[in-house]
């Protein structure tokens, strides 16, 4: 799948390579584009000119994305069958980077094309 950007994406894609993200790919993943940053993954909905996050961001488990959840009482990062524990240290980044895809995203309706 072929995706052409306008000028504001393409801005906006600079900004999340200048703030530390990276692009990759994820075998089943053909529609959108993810963006990685510190194991943390994205998924960038190109549609109507804009750059909005399809769903939510995980923590990269395998080959695939882990969903923070709860697992025995505890919170996972969670991939199929293989879980991660989500220890206080990686919920930090996990919000930071979080925190920092949004701002980012955020800034759409300022980027001149």
């Amino acid at each position: 799948m072929s995706i052409e950007f306008t000028a504001s994406q393409i801005k906006l894609l600079e900004k999340l390579l200048t703030a530390g993200f990276q692009f990759t790919t994820i075998e089943r993943i053909t529609r959108h584009l993810v963006v990685e940053k510190s194991g943390f993954l994205a998924l960038l909905d190109p549609a109507n000119g804009n750059l909005q996050m399809f769903g939510q961001a995980g923590y990269r488990v395998g080959d695939g994305i882990g969903m923070l959840t709860e697992q025995g009482g505890r919170p996972v990062f969670l991939w199929k069958k293989e879980a991660i524990l989500a220890t206080p240290e990686l919920l930090a980044v996990y919000s930071r980077v979080k925190d920092e895809l949004a701002k980012i995203l955020g800034e759409q309706s300022t980027v001149q094309c």
